[in-house]
């Protein structure tokens, strides 16, 4: 067997410094994320339901914990997660359907889903602040 040099050197993959990716493949990895972040949320719900479930003192302090900034930070990540992966399944089914796969129609979905993840959540979040009488 010879072992001759390379004539031509060998392509390079494109780098991620140039490579600007699709919008439909970020939101398909945010899809994934979300749906990560969801197993971490609904632990959250069930502590917070475990915790009523038990005594008075205890859900005072996991009520507490959720009522800071950072818990309150954490449940608004957790319903935009929630809406952002709900939006995103509902996107998939369209495109099951065979409707919106060319490849402008299917940007455009993905960008949809993005502002109606953020619309959603702002949207709950107002009308629970709204319903409970502000921050306190």
């Amino acid at each position: 067997m010879s072992q001759s040099p390379a004539t031509q050197a060998r392509p390079l993959s494109p780098h991620l410094s140039i490579y600007r990716p699709p919008v439909t493949m970020t939101m398909s990895i945010l899809h994934r994320i979300t749906g990560g972040a969801l197993y971490f949320g609904t632990l959250l719900v069930a502590w917070w339901l475990i915790a009523a479930s038990t005594s008075e003192s205890y859900f005072n302090f996991v009520d507490g914990i959720f009522g800071s900034w950072i818990g309150r930070l954490v449940l608004f990540g957790y319903t935009w997660a929630l809406f952002h992966h709900m939006l995103g399944g509902v996107r998939h089914l369209v495109w099951d359907t065979g409707a919106g796969l060319e490849k402008h129609t299917a940007s455009k979905i993905a960008w949809a889903t993005l502002a109606g993840s953020v619309a959603l959540t702002i949207l709950v979040w107002a009308v629970g602040l709204g319903l409970r009488g502000g921050w306190a």
